[in-house]
């Protein structure tokens, strides 16, 4: 070791020291959590993508990159529950798929969730981006459905009262404040809502995809640059406060409709994309440097993931020809139980905590959010037995203390159709014959399929493309994982605590694997 890495060495560990004594004295890290939609594990340059990403790339150089993060689900608002609860989206009503923009509201109001817990420790919490959580809309009397201004009305919501505040919003599980769009940027009502209340009435018809009411001064191309004005406005505004403070910022990008605006059309010299990347980095860098602008770097937590995978949408086949793999080199995209539909970026940067430029090899999963920022605040111990039940602590993974010690026991994955797979170490026991969800092959076909084995056994240490299944190989090894998978389920949580009930046994098992593996009918 050279005099200079030494004397950086000593640096480090002192500033290390000095956090340590700041946190203990309740000096409360500001979090904000970044959440990209529809965003690939290859996608960032630093990653090896080729649109640049400057802003994600400095988040790694300054922060810590987890090669082994995954989400929930591989869709959006599985995703976004776990995220927000700490639980398993498959223990509460949905068992499958997505919510819609008309959708109620999934998670209850007297769930414990991560804005709510912070408020409870003196934090200001805010949302900004899109929720697809379900709102509980009002409607008007008697029937009424207004007619829109131009076009004919299509799509649903025209019923909607926009006048007023919407029921089960994220002011009702813990915000503060909040500025968002109701779900996807291709699902209507199309418009914002400012701490649960419509910024305008959506009376006339756009079509983002799927054509519905909207608001007439609404447009998907603007989104991204009203979600960076609306975000550095609020950190600002906390600046001014001496309260701790919470962003949630899940963005509409790189979903479709893929529409970046016009500063970044052809920057990317991939496709519109390509050029979409490169605005959503963009926000990343609005939000630093606000960050920087009010000097509130060194003592803010910033983290970085997406949803799901690269969606098949982004035309996969296409970028890959011009050397950029969304999804790297894992198998599968968005929406399948494969390794492309759940693995994704995750980036962590703390000054002061973490070591820059480091890695870790560590599983983790965006459940592990709850308990993470407990563990940060020394309140791990004091979550009620109701809350973050499938969530696990990764700060020791964040201050270099981990080892090769999992700090998950196993870690449950679930596609757009309800499919599951377990991942204990190496080994991932998917329980259906296919992919789950839109690669191939796909459910359908490979429930009918006379060649394809009933579940797929892979050891993804030394196969890491799933393509050698060993289910013949190690019997006993698949049904130690069912039953494994069977009793968290049956436990209603993965961490350790009293047994939890969940909203219904999931019932998306098929009928074939539930008679090979009886333990996962349930009652």
């Amino acid at each position: 070791m050279t005099e200079a890495n030494s004397d950086m060495q000593i640096r480090f560990l002192a500033a290390l020291f000095i956090s340590v004594l700041v946190l203990e004295a309740s000096d409360k890290p500001n979090v904000i959590y970044i959440l990209a939609d529809d965003l690939g594990y290859g996608d960032l340059s630093h990653a090896g993508g080729k649109a640049a990403t400057p802003h994600c790339d400095r988040l790694a150089r300054e922060g810590m990159r987890f090669t082994d993060s995954h989400t929930t689900s591989s869709v959006c608002t599985p995703t976004r529950y776990g995220i927000l609860t700490g639980r398993y989206n498959w223990r509460s009503t949905l068992k499958k798929s997505v919510l819609w923009g008309m959708s109620e509201p999934l998670i209850e109001s007297h769930r414990l969730t991560v804005p709510g817990f912070l408020r409870k420790q003196g934090y200001h919490t805010s949302v900004v981006g899109k929720w697809h959580l379900g709102l509980g809309w009002q409607m008007l009397p008697n029937g009424e459905k207004r007619k829109p201004k131009t076009g004919g009305p299509k799509g649903d919501g025209w019923q909607i009262d926009y006048d007023k505040k919407v029921t089960g919003g994220p002011l009702a599980i813990g915000f503060d404040e909040s500025y968002i769009i109701p779900a996807s940027l291709d699902m209507f009502p199309y418009l914002y809502l400012k701490n649960d209340k419509p910024t305008a009435w959506a009376n006339t018809t756009k079509a983002f995809h799927r054509p519905g009411p909207a608001a007439e001064n609404f447009d998907a191309v603007n989104c991204l640059i009203d979600f960076a004005r609306e975000s550095r406005a609020y950190i600002a505004s906390r600046a001014l406060s001496k309260k701790p403070f919470f962003l949630y910022l899940p963005l509409t990008s790189p979903h479709t409709p893929i529409v970046p605006s016009k500063k970044w059309q052809g920057k990317s010299g991939l496709s519109q994309y390509g050029d979409f990347l490169m605005e959503t980095d963009w926000v990343v860098g609005e939000v630093l440097a606000e960050l920087d602008k009010q000097k509130l770097t060194d003592n803010t937590i910033v983290i970085f993931t997406a949803d799901n995978g690269c969606s098949p949408q982004a035309k996969i086949p296409d970028l890959i020809k011009k050397g950029h793999k969304p999804n790297a080199d894992w198998r599968g995209h968005k929406a399948d139980i494969y390794e492309g539909g759940h693995r994704t970026p995750f980036l962590v940067r703390w000054p002061g905590n973490v070591i820059p430029g480091s890695t870790s090899s560590q599983t983790i999963c965006t459940s592990d959010l709850l308990a993470t920022l407990a563990d940060v605040l020394d309140r791990q111990g004091k979550l009620p037995a109701t809350a973050g039940e499938d969530s696990f602590s990764f700060l020791p993974a964040l201050l270099g203390k981990a080892g090769k010690r999992p700090l998950r026991p196993f870690t449950i994955h679930h596609s757009i159709n309800g499919s599951f797979a377990i991942r204990r170490g190496p080994w991932k026991l998917a329980l259906c014959p296919g992919s789950g969800g839109w690669s191939g092959p796909k459910p359908a076909a490979a429930f009918k399929s006379k060649t394809l084995p009933l579940v797929q056994l892979y050891n993804l240490e030394t196969d890491p493309a799933e393509k050698t299944n060993l289910r013949e190989k190690y019997p006993e090894l698949v049904k130690d994982l069912a039953v494994l998978l069977a009793t968290a389920i049956r436990n209603g949580r993965t961490n350790p605590g009293p047994k939890q009930s969940n909203e219904g046994w999931p019932d998306t098992f098929n009928a074939r694997v539930l008679a090979e593996f009886p333990e996962l009918k349930g009652k």
